[in-house]
């Protein structure tokens, strides 16, 4: 897991986008070029953040504002809680969507420092199913180049997830909290207060 919260965890804290509606100056994917936009402005925004030289906590609270702005929560909450989902109650739904979004900012923006000098460059975009498939290239400091393809949602304008060098980060984050929810005898409550530390 060092090497996953290092170099794929670079931009695994996307994960934390928490939108539950469209907001202003985010476009609906209505077209790969659209997709494209969409991922252009998210990896933008990154950039200057990794650039901007400020400190930990900051970043942090910065990048949450970026992907509150982009991403799609609603769909990546649900994923995360896999069939537990279907037990909780709204209340219980409210609560873990927005403890996942502090959740991931923590434990992944603490890795972006590690990254300052980096940038990332869209490569090209494809249909795939209902979505959009956004290819960039994370270029860092002192490694070779990979590849970091974010999808986009056709209906939702709104990023949901992405894949780093082949690994699948809503599934990294379903075991996770499958993992904690298990520690927790399957508590739903207790797993949300355990996240609200968590990262």
């Amino acid at each position: 897991m060092g090497h996953f919260t290092s170099r794929r965890g670079f931009l695994a804290g996307a994960l934390s986008a928490s939108a539950l509606a469209a907001l202003p100056g985010v476009a609906l994917a209505a077209s790969a070029a659209q997709a494209e936009k969409l991922v252009q402005g998210l990896v933008g925004d990154v950039n200057a953040v990794i650039a901007s030289g400020a400190s930990e906590a900051a970043m942090i609270a910065e990048f949450e504002r970026i992907f509150v702005r982009y991403g799609d929560m609603p769909y990546i909450a649900a994923y995360v809680m896999g069939a537990d989902g279907r037990r909780a109650t709204p209340a219980q739904k409210k609560a873990f969507t927005a403890a996942f979004q502090g959740y991931a900012a923590r434990k992944y923006g603490k890795q972006f420092r590690k990254f300052i000098g980096s940038a990332i460059t869209v490569s090209g975009t494809q249909k795939v199913k209902n979505a959009y498939q956004v290819a960039t290239v994370a270029k860092l400091r002192g490694q070779s180049p990979f590849e970091v393809s974010f999808f986009v949602g056709e209906k939702s304008g709104r990023f949901y997830n992405m894949y780093v060098e082949g690994v699948n980060m809503l599934l990294t984050e379903r075991t996770e909290i499958g993992a904690m929810l298990d520690r927790r005898r399957g508590d739903i409550d207790a797993m949300i207060a355990d996240l609200r530390q968590a990262g």
